[in-house]
């Protein structure tokens, strides 16, 4: 496995400024034909994309002299880094020309008119085959049209300690039925040692996304229920299986199965989740992603040789162990093209640069992604790299993506706060359920939403 370079800049308030003022800490002046600004996220534990930047930053300005690549880091965690992303978006002069865009927010990015359809390029572009039909329509705007190239997409699960388990007296290999055995699991663990935190389930408004899609969706495309009828395109409202879910959330954490409050309303929770709670062995069950050994391998923010050995990965069981059985969500990041480029056509060369084969392979293995492109997913390099590759692609076949509109950040946003009513206890969850329904209809109209 390459080793993975340290993270050399960092976006922070001073160059954010400078950014928005219009100033380049590059070659070039910002802006301009010869010039490519291109903005991404790193954070504690995530320095891959830097790494794939400087590789495509090398490799394009090889091949194109006299441009330049800008590269503009930002060290930001979930919504921070969207809201700083969308400060650069406001202006023209500061907007980037190429970024790095979670698919969750393509809908509502495109329809405010951030970004450039690709739709001409990736007619003409012969990878494009390559590409997974899902990672193709995660990039599609409200429009149909395409506006974002998938790096690679996920899957989530149950990350366990095995050593934990087993002073709990719980079996392993562990794979759970239904809910109610993750959380006997749980409750066994906390008998053991209360030391322990027995599980994680991201939760509220300081968890972003993260508590959305790796908590309430994660449990909620596991019942009966959904968040958004597709075939009648209408947000479901009053649902069983939203109640459920957040009940799930109030037993995690109103019956001390999850971390403190102080905790999970830490900003720095996915650091503390990835670089100390597993690695340190201080948390048995993780609700969480399969992107997670990208930091603990030789070469990540946090290396942890014996992470294969120590941990074990279950799918997670949908409510009452019902067909399929299992379930999981998938989202993942695009590279994409500012509306503003005044040089679309470089813009476009760096990012086909940036998610080529080579390159995708290298980003693929390094960030533990699902790769999405059929030369990658089959090849050797990719399927040796990581004992969890395997597994976590299994958890493809039962997975679900998030509602693709422009209204569901929005919505996003009101599911957190239902989680973090429940979970702090200062609502119970039928009148959360039912504030949340309320937000929908307030967002969305009464008639695009029908009763679950």
């Amino acid at each position: 496995m390459k080793k993975l370079t340290m993270v050399t800049g960092l976006l922070t308030a001073t160059a954010l400024t400078a950014a928005l003022a219009g100033c380049s800490a590059g070659s070039g002046d910002a802006g301009d034909a010869k010039t490519i600004r291109v903005a991404y996220q790193t954070t504690a534990t995530f320095n891959q994309m830097q790494t794939l930047m400087e590789t495509a930053k090398s490799q394009y300005e090889a091949a194109h002299p006299g441009m330049t690549v800008e590269l503009v880091p930002i060290q930001a965690e979930g919504a921070d880094y969207y809201t700083k992303l969308a400060l650069m978006n406001k202006s023209a002069s500061t907007a980037p020309d190429v970024q790095y865009e979670d698919t969750f927010k393509i809908q509502s990015d495109a329809a405010a008119g951030y970004l450039l359809p690709l739709d001409d390029y990736l007619a003409k572009w012969s990878d494009w085959s390559q590409f997974a039909d899902g990672a193709k329509q995660a990039g599609l705007g409200p429009d149909g049209k395409t506006y974002g190239v998938s790096l690679g997409t996920d899957t989530r699960g149950l990350w366990y300690n095995k050593e934990i388990f087993a002073k709990a007296g719980i079996s392993v290999p562990w794979q759970p039925k239904t809910w109610a055995d993750v959380l006997s699991a749980a409750k066994k663990v906390k008998a053991a040692d209360p030391d322990v935190i027995p599980m994680n389930v991201y939760s509220g408004k300081t968890a972003g996304e993260a508590a959305s899609m790796q908590g309430l969706e994660m449990l909620l495309y596991g019942t009966e229920d959904t968040l958004y009828d597709t075939s009648s395109k209408k947000w479901v409202v009053g649902s069983q299986g939203f109640k459920d879910s957040l009940t799930f959330v109030s037993d995690v954490y109103q019956g001390g199965l999850g971390p403190s409050l102080q905790q999970a309303l830490d900003p720095n929770i996915f650091t503390s989740v990835t670089a100390d709670w597993l690695p340190k062995g201080k948390l048995a069950i993780a609700l969480d992603g399969s992107w997670q050994s990208a930091a603990w391998v030789d070469g990540g923010t946090a290396p942890w040789p014996a992470w294969s050995d120590t941990l074990g990965i279950a799918a997670m069981p949908t409510q009452n162990g019902q067909a399929p059985g299992t379930t999981s969500m998938s989202g993942g990041w695009t590279l994409a093209i500012g509306k503003n480029t005044k040089n679309a056509d470089a813009a476009w060369d760096f990012l086909s640069t940036a998610v080529n084969k080579d390159n995708a392979t290298s980003y693929d293995i390094n960030n533990s992604q699902i790769a999405v492109r059929a030369d990658v997913a089959q090849s050797t390099e990719y399927l040796d790299a990581n004992p969890s590759f395997k597994t976590f692609s299994s958890f493809v076949a039962t997975t679900h993506f998030r509602p693709a509109t422009e209204d569901y950040d929005k919505i996003s946003n009101q599911i957190q706060v239902a989680m973090e009513a429940v979970m702090t206890g200062q609502s119970s969850v039928d009148d959360a359920a039912a504030a949340y329904d309320q937000a929908v209809i307030g967002i969305v109209g009464e008639d695009n939403t029908q009763q679950g």
